[in-house]
């Protein structure tokens, strides 16, 4: 048996960001909870990571608007109770004073009493929003054979872009070993092996519990610190010469492809949750959710299977590079390059294209969408159009932005007037 294999280990996943960047998908729920390729939550790939890499205690510490995210936790995510396995969502408690979390790094030191209770060796640390496939075992073998305190995953990335990322400055004559983290840098040092690439973290990391405990309580007694996991804490262990890099390229999930290895995005952005949707939908996906060796898991209910259908007046079906959920039904409308979630109806004569519909959305008769994302439960109306006019689109109360149209959950959509 390896080292990192003989090793205690606790998986923490970091789930109380707001993302305000979402809204209005973020209005009703946290972010990791926003629903994303069909059927999943966002902290559905942070977890099926953790739990195909073999780390079966498992912590989601929740905050902002979390009653959608913990009930979707503890409905999908259950584990054998007798070999002790779980994954638990813990809430801000104020265990330390009359406070909410103040950062990411706060959140672990209000949550110290989980390590005193597992009392791990290793803590795996997880943000819960990016969509990705990643084997955490073989960061954490790394991890223990480096000797480092702190380890820190990261992705390669063109130098161009350094300055909209946290960028690892790697030591060259030693370059597992960080020798700064630069907060978005407009002019970084290459890599060693590759001038024209930086390294930029993936907002995931491992950490020897007894050196966690003490960074993030040192940190808290911090004035000047933000109390943030990326920007506070890996430059601690750095200053120290203790922090250690994982190169994502090194990592070799089981059943990727040659297309999809490596794959990794953050969604925190409209645009980049859009595009990371329209990944999808390609005959070739950039990013496979057919990987039968890495599940990505979930729980959508009782769905009957997705239906397809002539529509009343005989008009024929017209579907292609989409994803249709269960309990679809397409009744003589178009779709392309689109998601459907679980339960959407898209009615004759209806025209969805280049959109992600969420669960038990109504698309009329006649009706046109373009471009657009629409939230849970909105009911389109008979011929009415979403995403074609941007004025149109701003005068019914909708948010246009990134070229993209976006309706809150059970928003009302206006009757078209004849005039239209």
């Amino acid at each position: 048996m390896s080292q990192s294999g003989r090793k205690k280990v606790l998986a923490i996943v970091l789930a109380g960001g707001e993302g305000k960047r979402l809204m209005p998908l973020t209005a009703d729920r946290a972010k990791p909870a926003v629903p994303f390729g069909g059927i999943y939550r966002l902290i559905d790939f942070a977890l099926s990571n953790v739990v195909n890499s073999g780390y079966l205690k498992v912590v989601v510490l929740t905050q902002y608007k979390s009653h959608s995210l913990d009930r979707h936790i503890t409905t999908t995510w259950r584990m054998s109770n007798l070999l002790g396995n779980y994954v638990t969502p813990v809430p801000a408690q104020q265990r330390v004073g009359k406070r909410w979390y103040l950062g990411s790094a706060d959140a672990i030191f209000q949550s110290l009493n989980l390590l005193t209770d597992e009392q791990p060796d290793i803590v795996v640390v997880v943000g819960a929003d990016h969509v990705y496939r990643m084997d955490f075992s073989q960061m954490v073998a790394e991890h223990c054979e480096s000797g480092a305190s702190c380890t820190v995953a990261a992705i390669r990335q063109p130098i161009g872009l350094a300055d909209q990322f946290g960028v690892i400055d790697v030591d060259p004559a030693d370059p597992q070993r960080i020798r700064a983290f630069l907060e978005k840098p407009t002019a970084p040092d290459g890599l060693p092996d590759s001038p024209d690439e930086v390294l930029a973290s993936m907002g995931n990391y491992v950490f020897t519990a007894d050196a966690l405990r003490e960074a993030v309580t040192r940190d808290a007694e911090s004035e000047e610190s933000k109390h943030d996991m990326g920007g506070d804490i890996v430059p601690w262990f750095v200053d120290r010469s203790d922090a250690a890099v994982y190169d994502f390229k090194d990592n070799d999930v089981p059943g990727s492809t040659d297309r999809d290895r490596g794959y990794w995005r953050d969604v925190g952005t409209m645009g980049s949750y859009y595009a990371a949707q329209q990944d999808l939908v390609s005959p070739l996906p950039v990013f496979n959710l057919y990987n039968a060796q890495w599940p990505i898991y979930t729980n959508y209910g009782p769905m009957p299977p997705a239906k397809l259908v002539e529509g009343a007046s005989g008009v024929g079906v017209s579907t292609f590079n989409s994803i249709l959920s269960p309990g679809v039904v397409v009744s003589g409308g178009t779709v392309n390059r689109s998601v459907l979630s679980p339960a959407v109806w898209v009615q004759e004569g209806a025209e969805v294209s280049g959109s992600v519909l969420m669960d038990g959305v109504r698309v009329g008769p006649g009706a046109t969408i373009r471009n657009a994302i629409i939230d849970k439960g909105v009911v389109v109306p008979p011929g009415a159009r979403i995403g074609v006019d941007p004025d149109e689109d701003r005068a019914h109360g909708f948010v246009v932005e990134e070229g993209l149209t976006v309706l809150a959950k059970q928003q009302q959509v206006p009757e078209p007037q004849p005039s239209d």
